[in-house]
């Protein structure tokens, strides 16, 4: 074989190299591009981490948990107050005799935005029931955007913003935090976190709360 032939091999087997490690390259790293690509996604935008968040809570996770916190017996430190969006104030201790689900939340912070659709699932699903309260409390007061919010995700949830301060014993500026005060005004649980409020069990802790 003269040396033109053997260059022209060469050259035809550097070829196939090139097009071997290219499918390598295509074939074994596609999914760390994937999945780089998919955190990039998720560090950057909003929308992203709901999905992603909810996307857990559908297999299972951020179960909240119905013992977290001891009972609270309603003192001065578990008062709130609170505003429509008519001006009308509202204090927690005038809802005693029926039970309160609280969550403070904002329009920017994503497992707020994960978790709504459940808090709204467990809203619905309670309606019937007069005895339990839904509030739901815009930490940055600003109500116009966050019942923007609401009426764009058609949840019929009650928006409210405070009007009062707000003990840590409620609320240590994370958010989204959750309580839930029985009849009497004690605080049963306080969940930090995002959380999936639509199973059948929170459900059935409400209603016997509620009875």
């Amino acid at each position: 074989m003269g040396s033109f032939q053997i260059a022209k091999v060469a050259r035809g087997q550097n070829k196939i190299n090139l097009i071997m490690m290219s499918s390598k390259l295509s074939f074994s790293n596609i999914s760390t591009f994937i999945v780089a690509g998919f955190a990039i996604l998720i560090l950057f935008s909003s929308d992203a981490k709901s999905w992603a968040i909810q996307g857990l809570m559908s297999v299972g996770f951020f179960q909240p948990s119905l013992e977290e916190a001891p009972t609270i017996t309603n003192n001065t430190s578990t008062e709130i107050e609170l505003k429509d969006g008519t001006g009308k104030t509202i204090r927690l201790s005038e809802l005693r005799g029926k039970v309160v689900f609280i969550n403070f939340w904002a329009t920017w912070c994503p497992p707020c935005l994960a978790e709504m659709p459940s808090i709204s699932r467990l809203s619905e699903g309670l309606k019937e029931n007069k005895n339990v309260v839904f509030l739901m409390v815009d930490v940055d007061s600003d109500y116009q955007k966050s019942k923007k919010f609401m009426d764009n995700k058609n949840f019929a949830l009650p928006v409210y913003i405070p009007v009062s301060s707000i003990s840590e014993t409620l609320l240590d500026g994370t958010i989204p935090t959750t309580l839930i005060f029985d009849k009497e005004g004690n605080l049963v649980v306080k969940h930090i976190g995002a959380g999936n409020f639509s199973s059948k069990k929170v459900k059935e802790y409400l209603t016997k709360l509620s009875q």
